[in-house]
């Protein structure tokens, strides 16, 4: 648990100096949120080495809950979400992948919207 909340951190930490420094580049040129899409798209990559990594050689169950768990927990939960639906498509659940896109990203903005609305 503690190596997790180490990892945490770090990613949070990791996380908001690049969608920082991303915002500062484009500031003024858009409204376009590049700093979490930088974020989303590093977090999927680094999960996809980890992923990578840990089918070809064990990692201890400690150091894939720090990683994964921790660090790209921290940086980004899309990691997580892009992880699954990846995960899915090379188990041949392409549907259940699909659905798991439209799903998450459906009810998460409804329930975004919900939250705000009751907070009106």
């Amino acid at each position: 648990w503690v190596w997790i909340a180490v990892g945490g951190a770090l990613g949070a930490v990791a996380r908001h100096a690049l969608s920082s420094a991303v915002a500062i580049r484009l500031a003024g040129s858009t409204a376009f949120p590049g700093g979490t899409l930088a974020v989303n798209v590093l977090g999927c990559f680094a999960a996809g080495l980890l992923l990578g990594v840990a089918s070809r050689t064990p990692l201890p169950e400690e150091t894939r809950a720090f990683l994964a768990v921790g660090v790209l927990g921290g940086f980004t939960t899309f990691s997580a979400f892009g992880a699954d639906t990846f995960v899915l498509v090379q188990s041949g659940q392409t549907s259940l992948a699909v659905a798991n896109v439209a799903v998450s990203v459906m009810t998460a903005l409804a329930a975004l919207w919900l939250g705000a609305a009751l907070t009106a």
